[in-house]
C-alpha cells in the first residue's frame, strides 16, 4: 500500500500567495516602466509614487555610495508628504523631475527589489484600517514627512545614517499602499527613532567639535 507524502510547496491559490504575487508584480511593473527623468518614472498618481518612494528608499538600506540620491529620495518623500496631507499628488520640482535614474540606480533595484519585495510581501495585509484611513492622512503625511527630513539632514562623521529614515519610509509607503495599519505603526516607531538619532547625533557633533576647539585653545572666551 503505497501512501503519499504531502507536498512540501504550498496548495496555489492561498491568501498569503496571492498578496505576494500582486506585491511583486507591482513592484517589478513599475521597474520595468524604469528609464529617462525622474518625472517620467515616478508618474503622477499617488499611489504609483508610494511604490515608486519605497523602491527608490531601498538602495539606502544598504551601505552603498549613492551621492545626492539622499537628498533626493528625500525631498520626493516631502513631496508626497505634502500630497497626503492635501488629499492630491503634488507636481514635482523641476530641479528633481529633470534628474536622471542612472545605470548604477537601475541595477540596484533590480538587484534589491527581490529580497525586500519578498519580505514585504510575506507580512503585509490590510489590517487596522483605521489608520490608513483618509481621516488619519495628516497625521501620515506628518510621520512620512519627518522621516524624509531625517533623511536629508546631513549627519556629521557618520557615513551610512539612511537606513533608518530609509526603513521608515519603506514601512510607510507600503502601510499605506496596501492599507497595513500595522506596519505603519511599525514606520511611525522607526521615523521617531530615526529623528531622535538625528538629534543625537548633531548633539554630539556638536560636542565634540566644541570640545576639540576648547583642547587647541580656539574656543571663544566668555
Amino acid at each position: 500500500m503505497s501512501s503519499t507524502s504531502p507536498s512540501p510547496n504550498r496548495p496555489p491559490g492561498l491568501p498569503q500567495d496571492r498578496r505576494r504575487a500582486a506585491v511583486e508584480r507591482m513592484a517589478v511593473g513599475h521597474l520595468a516602466s524604469m528609464g529617462g527623468t525622474f518625472a517620467d518614472t515616478v508618474g503622477t498618481r499617488h499611489r504609483q509614487r508610494l511604490v515608486w518612494l519605497s523602491l527608490l528608499a531601498m538602495p539606502l538600506l544598504f551601505p552603498v555610495a549613492l551621492p545626492g540620491m539622499a537628498t533626493a529620495v528625500g525631498a520626493f518623500c516631502l513631496l508626497i508628504a505634502c500630497g497626503l496631507g492635501l488629499g492630491r499628488s503634488v507636481p514635482l520640482p523641476a530641479w528633481l523631475g529633470r534628474r536622471e535614474l542612472h545605470g548604477r540606480v537601475q541595477a540596484l533595484l533590480i538587484r534589491m527589489v527581490g529580497r525586500v519585495v519578498r519580505v514585504i510581501a510575506r507580512v503585509g495585509r490590510p489590517r487596522l484600517l483605521s489608520l490608513s484611513q483618509p481621516s488619519a492622512r495628516v497625521f501620515n503625511g506628518f510621520m512620512l514627512s519627518a522621516a524624509g527630513l531625517s533623511m536629508m539632514v546631513p549627519v556629521p562623521i557618520i557615513s551610512f545614517d539612511n537606513v533608518l529614515p530609509a526603513l521608515a519610509i519603506i514601512l510607510i509607503a507600503w502601510g499605506l499602499r496596501l492599507r497595513d495599519g500595522l506596519m505603519l505603526l511599525a514606520g511611525h516607531l522607526v521615523t521617531l527613532v530615526a529623528v531622535a538619532s538625528v538629534v543625537l547625533l548633531w548633539w554630539g557633533g556638536a560636542h565634540v567639535t566644541t570640545e576639540l576647539l576648547a583642547s587647541a585653545g580656539l574656543a571663544a572666551s566668555p
